[in-house]
């Protein structure tokens, strides 16, 4: 059943961080950080060589234009990788859900440094990375299993975003990557499954495949209906949520069950950690490769 917004956040759903799961155990258990969440760092491509060629990030500050999300802002990160005007075809995108979780040069992921270095390697294309925060209605924009948030995408973020590097994007779809952890992957998903012609690689992290807004129903639908053309990996693990809208261990389970018996050309990559991005961090940059390959 859907929740509202302040339901949403009382339960901690509207967090990225695992420490959110505190408001969410089971009863009469405590939450601390388990044993297999600390084993995953940053991985190696997170941390560039010296002397490699670094993009740029331009940050848009609380963007508040949009039509389909009035009354809402967020913040924007563009990211262009190095040597972008030397590039001969259009390049390759890649969008964020909760951008600035994953765009911290900081954080888990550290994405801009990862595409670096993924570039640089030539394991990627040249992709430009764009890394868009939620309104406050997060989980309105994210676990609503409409086509909304990918018009949202494709008629007001990408139009601001070229017109901002004042050239197009690549517009075949299996050059454009969608990426989201929690409400954020199932988002990621939705986007793709509505419309596979925007994006053809789907990057989820812990998604919350459950009964939030109806993301439960995905595992039938992905068996029931003809195959998209998409390629997905799914990360969650062990410890991840389980809580009154189910359990998210479990539910991946059962959507990578479904993308098998349709015949998709996905992963599903299950480890110790709990609701985190950290092993989605560890293990971005093979999951980018993978995707792109």
């Amino acid at each position: 059943m859907p929740i509202d917004s302040e339901t949403h956040e009382a339960l901690g759903l509207h967090e990225t961080s695992s420490k959110s799961v505190s408001a969410t155990t089971p009863k009469g258990k405590s939450w601390t950080e388990p044993e297999g969440d600390r084993q995953y760092h940053p991985c190696a491509e997170a941390h560039p060589k010296q002397g490699l060629p670094k993009g740029d990030v331009f940050h848009i500050k609380d963007w508040s234009n949009s039509k389909i999300y009035p009354n809402s802002s967020r913040d924007i990160y563009i990211y262009t990788p190095p040597r972008i005007n030397q590039i001969a075809e259009a390049p390759s995108l890649a969008f964020f859900n909760d951008g600035a979780m994953y765009v911290d040069p900081n954080g888990s992921v550290r994405a801009v440094q990862v595409m670096d270095s993924l570039i640089q390697s030539k394991d990627i294309p040249p992709t430009v990375g764009v890394f868009v925060n939620p309104g406050k209605e997060r989980s309105f924009e994210y676990d609503s299993i409409t086509p909304t948030f990918v018009s949202f995408i494709n008629e007001e973020i990408l139009p601001l975003i070229e017109n901002h590097l004042g050239y197009e994007l690549n517009k075949d779809p299996a050059r454009r990557l969608i990426c989201g952890m929690s409400s954020g992957g199932i988002c990621a998903f939705n986007a793709a499954w509505h419309s596979p012609n925007s994006f053809g690689h789907v990057l989820s992290h812990c998604g919350s495949f459950t009964n939030i807004r109806g993301g439960h129903n995905y595992p039938y639908l992905v068996r029931s209906t003809e195959k998209k053309p998409i390629k997905v990996l799914l990360q969650s693990g062990k410890d991840d949520l389980n809580i009154l809208y189910g359990n998210w261990a479990i539910a991946n389970k059962d959507m990578a069950s479904a993308l098998e018996f349709s015949g998709y050309d996905y992963k599903f990559i299950f480890g110790e950690g709990t609701h985190s991005v950290r092993h989605g961090g560890a293990i971005f940059a093979d999951s980018l490769t993978w995707l792109w390959s």
